[in-house]
């Protein structure tokens, strides 16, 4: 079977972090075409300077990065430096990138890739705010029925939010832009807040990453240091929980992820709960399906593959 060929959406943050280097410790499943960097985590300038550190600590130079859109489509961008920092990558000390940035523009990379490539061969990886995914969608219509499906983090139920009382940073950051990719008729598997907390980095697993003796491993080890504090204090969890690995641990492993195919809609007005994903998980609204919202994660599963894979790098 031929690796699924995917581009990724990212903010890095360091859980994004972790999914981009998953993704590169995967080649038999995983060809990462491309890595578009969104304003999200932190602003543009940071989240696209992350991106290419992560490639090169992945010892992957090659790796095409390519800066998109540096605000929401009707907002003013929210970040999350309580939760990763000033820089985004707060914790290990990683040098300055030397691979350069393209020069194209990530939203015009994701629609002459998908009218390049065959019909139905990309996957899009949303990390962040869904911004470049939408404006690739409004600008190039056509390219619509070309993706495969997307994959993305975002998003939540019962766990209601972690930004507001009612909303998952990523779609509150633009909700207008999850609108937009949710009514898209594209095939959508969302990781929503509701799996992604059970992907809790324990420190058992994380003296696991600082194990392997590895520049990549004890960057990870670092990461979750570093990004646990806030969700100890704010959960008083046992960890940070890896929201935006379940994304690529889901193309190598479906079987490790549960949820149901339902409907899903973005609130976009609601001063009160704007952004949140109301998600049909009765399905008692009788409006049709639109997504699979995962639920459950084996998280021993989710470990060893990640532990396994990192030590590739």
């Amino acid at each position: 079977m031929s690796a699924r060929k995917i581009i990724i959406d990212t903010d890095p943050g360091q859980d994004d972090a972790v999914a981009i280097l998953l993704a590169l410790a995967a080649p038999e499943e995983i060809e990462v075409l491309g890595i578009t960097a969104v304003a999200g985590n932190v602003p543009l300038h940071l989240t696209e300077r992350n991106a290419r550190i992560v490639c090169e600590l992945a010892g992957r130079h090659d790796m095409r990065v390519f800066a998109g859109c540096d605000a929401p489509l009707k907002r003013k961008l929210v970040t999350a430096e309580h939760v990763h920092g000033k820089t985004g990558l707060e914790g290990p000390v990683l040098p300055d990138p030397t691979m350069p940035l393209q020069d194209l523009h990530a939203v015009q990379f994701i629609i002459d890739t998908l009218r390049a490539e065959p019909e139905g061969s990309v996957t899009l990886c949303p990390l962040g705010p869904l911004t470049n995914i939408a404006t690739a969608l409004t600008e190039a219509p056509d390219i619509a029925p070309r993706v495969a499906e997307i994959v993305l983090m975002g998003g939540a139920y019962f766990e209601v939010g972690n930004i507001t009382p009612t909303a998952e940073f990523n779609i509150y950051v633009d909700p207008e832009a999850a609108e937009i990719v949710f009514k898209s008729g594209i095939s959508i598997t969302a990781m929503p807040l509701d799996v992604t907390h059970k992907a809790l980095v324990t420190a058992p697993r994380n003296d696991a990453f600082r194990a392997l003796g590895t520049p990549v491993g004890s960057a990870v080890a670092q990461m979750t240091d570093f990004f646990e504090r806030f969700d100890k204090e704010k959960y008083g969890s046992a960890g940070a929980p890896l929201h935006d690995p379940c994304v690529t641990a889901y193309l190598i492993r479906p079987d490790l992820f549960s949820g149901r195919h339902i409907n899903v809609e973005i609130e976009t007005r609601s001063d009160l709960t704007l952004g949140m994903t109301v998600a049909d998980w009765w399905r008692v609204s009788g409006r049709p399906a639109n997504a699979t919202f995962m639920g459950d994660l084996d998280a021993e599963g989710f470990f060893t593959l990640l532990t396994e894979r990192l030590a590739r790098l």
